[in-house]
């Protein structure tokens, strides 16, 4: 028996099918159960005394890649411009303040601040999210680019594919290049002004961060006018543990002057084995041609060069950073990763 196409039901049929067809959608699919928190967890560490903050955005079981923000002790809001990237990608990410951090406990405890420590604690939380080695991206920037690879170095078993975000594998030759190259960049009577601070040992004085923020964040920091800042970068600034901060980075801006002062990971990079994208800026506190050096030493690396980016490319080279991230991460989970 044939269906007789009548004038009305051809059109119902052309403005059937001319209509939004819904389809699930498992991006947003969070797998909250009880009362949904929009996909923030608070993570029980150190044996459960202390909670550190993780949030989700999306779902993806094959691309899971977790956060270390930069300090030590900053905060995950200067990487919420990844909101406008990697949703669209069906890429699964999470936010997370290491302990310490604004959004998670603070506890009064000087033994706490410690890479060893981190790593632990990066490895709980790993744990907790049930992130492994089928699909656990880790990012780590500045700072957190010194935890990410602590963390591999012991843990890169668990790991799918590892990016070391604008942080180089040696404080002292990151010392070496603020001394040599970015202090040299600066106006003399500005640089002599800050060295006449720092030889008092008079961080605190506001013209100090004043000379800072005016000559050298603006270059090398964030590559934009002050008050061009996006507005989660300067809830990050303002957001800061200043304890945590100077203990470990130390209260001077070229170089680390802290606990971290005599950390060097070069000699160990050749031991990391799974897929690594370092990334590097033009215009970088760290040296864009140690970043390429150090993808060439890891056994998969791959460099993303920032042309017009700083420490943050994450905000003002977008339209190289991301594109660079996004393959780099689709690439290993297809398995046509290669290294350059």
């Amino acid at each position: 028996m044939k269906t007789k196409l009548t004038p009305g039901l051809l059109a119902f049929i052309f403005l059937f099918s001319c209509q939004p067809q819904s389809k699930p959608n498992d991006y947003f699919n969070l797998g909250e159960t009880g009362i949904r928190a929009g996909g923030i967890r608070m993570i029980p560490i150190h044996g459960g005394k202390y909670k550190v903050w993780t949030k989700r955005v999306g779902n993806n079981p094959k691309i899971k890649l977790l956060l270390l923000h930069g300090g030590p002790a900053a905060t995950h809001e200067y990487f919420e411009s990844f909101d406008s990237f990697l949703p669209s990608e069906g890429i699964e990410y999470y936010y997370y303040d290491q302990l310490g951090s604004y959004y998670s406990d603070q506890p009064n405890d000087t033994s706490l601040w410690t890479t060893t420590r981190f790593v632990e604690e990066v490895e709980e939380v790993r744990l907790a999210l049930g992130l492994d080695s089928s699909n656990f991206f880790l990012l780590g920037s500045s700072w957190g680019g010194i935890l990410a690879m602590e963390y591999a170095l012991k843990y890169q078993k668990n790991i799918k594919g590892l990016i070391i975000s604008n942080m180089m594998s040696s404080a002292p030759d990151y010392g070496r290049y603020a001394d040599e190259v970015l202090a040299k960049q600066l106006d003399p009577a500005v640089l002599a002004e800050v060295r006449a601070l720092e030889a008092k040992q008079d961080y605190a004085n506001p013209r100090y961060s004043e000379l800072l923020m005016n000559n050298y964040y603006t270059q090398h920091i964030c590559h934009m006018p002050m008050d061009q800042w996006p507005e989660p970068v300067n809830r990050a600034f303002k957001h800061l543990n200043g304890v945590i901060y100077t203990m470990m980075q130390g209260p001077s801006e070229f170089g680390i002057g802290g606990t971290l002062k005599n950390w060097d990971r070069k000699a160990d990079l050749p031991t990391i084995e799974v897929p690594t994208l370092t990334i590097g800026a033009q215009h970088d506190t760290m040296d864009p041609e140690h970043m390429k050096w150090m993808a060439s030493q890891v056994k998969q690396g791959r460099y993303l060069y920032c042309p017009n980016g700083s420490h943050l490319s994450m905000w003002d080279d977008q339209e190289h950073y991301f594109p660079g991230l996004i393959q780099f991460m689709k690439d290993v989970d297809s398995g046509t990763f290669r290294k350059e």
